[in-house]
């Protein structure tokens, strides 16, 4: 009895809005995933009952995995991820290590010139050379056709190195001082001292990076001329939107992709896709953290 009194009634103009409240999130919620389940669905149908069913799709419409079976045989998509893994493993190092250098020496007090340096960094955050200049530029560098193309250009973000400037600035001048009286020069307070407690901000600027690179298809498809060293994205946007000519070049001898024309282009999303929804699981828990962490401070 004393907890059904303890109990506050709400009253119905309350019950109404809860009501309509989940309604709508309900409603949200189905409009943000229905385009993937729908995705998969497609990618798993036979093309001509896909095409047989307009509208909503429920179910995969004639089971079956030729999609994704004629997709991996393809060498344009095995190159794809290769080529798309190269720039990761290559880039991911370099872009953190650059951010940590960056942000370090933004977050530094007393270093000479800091000033007018630091402006000229923020001066290329707002303004860049354009398209042209930089085409010339990698040219001129030796990198067109190649992958390294895709991997120094973009080897540093100032926006990248602010936030990572900001969690560093979090962390107490105590610490540096400390380590400075008793002997440890810059590189040693920061690998030993800086990076270890900026970890939450490293995973969140690592995903940051990672995602870039996995989206990235503009900079491939001005500088990149062999299609085999064209990254994933590359190859999906030619299925998407350029009536899969590149991707039907090197098999338009093959009868059956004419079986999977439609269902292949929803195998390849969800392949370009997973990866990406795998990872970030793994990541989130240091989202929140990593971007908030010098919120506070300002």
């Amino acid at each position: 009895m004393a907890e059904k009194a303890m109990k506050i009634k709400q009253s119905k103009g309350d019950t109404v809005l809860d009501v309509v409240i989940t309604i709508v999130m309900v409603a949200l919620c189905f409009v943000t995933l229905y385009p993937m389940y729908y995705v998969i669905c497609a990618s798993f149908s036979n093309n001509r009952a896909l095409l047989a069913t307009p509208g909503v799709l429920w179910y995969p419409q004639g089971f079956n995995f030729g999609a994704y079976i004629m997709a991996f045989k393809h060498p344009l998509l095995l190159s794809g991820y290769k080529n798309i893994m190269i720039v990761l493993i290559v880039s991911l190092p370099l872009n953190i290590l650059l951010t940590w250098f960056a942000g370090y020496f933004m977050a530094s007090k007393n270093v000479m010139f800091k000033k007018p340096i630091v402006s000229i960094i923020m001066f290329t955050m707002f303004f860049g050379g354009g398209m042209i200049p930089s085409y010339l530029n990698v040219r001129s560098l030796g990198l067109y056709d190649s992958l390294w193309a895709l991997i120094l250009p973009g080897a540093l973000s100032v926006y990248n190195s602010v936030i990572c400037k900001t969690a560093i600035e979090a962390v107490p001048d105590s610490l540096s001082e400390s380590a400075y009286i008793d002997g440890a020069n810059d590189l040693i307070i920061l690998f030993r001292i800086i990076v270890p407690l900026i970890v939450p901000t490293t995973m969140v600027l690592l995903l940051y990076y990672g995602i870039g690179h996995w989206n990235g298809w503009f900079n491939a498809s001005i500088y990149i001329q062999d299609n085999y060293k064209l990254p994933i994205q590359n190859v999906l946007r030619a299925v998407l939107i350029a009536n899969s000519n590149i991707l039907n070049a090197a098999a338009a001898e093959n009868d059956k992709m004419d079986q999977f024309a439609e269902t292949i282009k929803y195998a390849v999303i969800v392949i370009s896709t997973v990866p990406v929804l795998c990872i970030y699981p793994f990541v989130q828990k240091y989202f929140v953290k990593g971007v908030m962490i010098g919120a506070v401070k300002g």
